[in-house]
């Protein structure tokens, strides 16, 4: 599972892998940004941005979407893999990036979007 996340977090613009916290905790940043957490020892879950709206939504919707594990629980998501299309998983992906290059610089957001 981990080298699906990886491959599709990398697929995206600006995007660049680094470990802030320690050795084994991977973060996908968009242009210095978080937008996807997780452990490369043992990927059961990762952390996404979203929507807080959105966030809401799928937590009543998906048990294994729960307010973010240490991080702001309005904007955060932990999604525990198990029992998930690896589509949809993409698609949460999808939308965190989106939300972070969304509260980018103009001339920044416009160089990622057009890239």
């Amino acid at each position: 599972m981990f080298e699906y996340i990886q491959n599709h977090c990398l697929s995206k613009s600006f995007v660049e892998e680094t470990f802030p916290f320690d050795e084994t905790t991977i973060v996908w940043k968009v242009a210095g940004k978080m937008f996807c957490i997780g452990n490369i020892n043992n990927l059961q879950s990762i952390s996404l941005k979203c929507n807080p709206e959105k966030a809401i939504e799928l937590r009543e919707q998906f048990v294994q979407i729960q307010p973010g594990f240490h991080l702001n629980k309005n904007l955060w998501n932990t999604v525990y893999l198990e029992g998930l299309n690896l589509d949809f998983v993409f698609s949460l992906i999808n939308h965190s990036y989106d939300e972070v290059v969304q509260k980018l610089p103009k001339k920044l957001k416009e160089e990622i979007l057009y890239s």
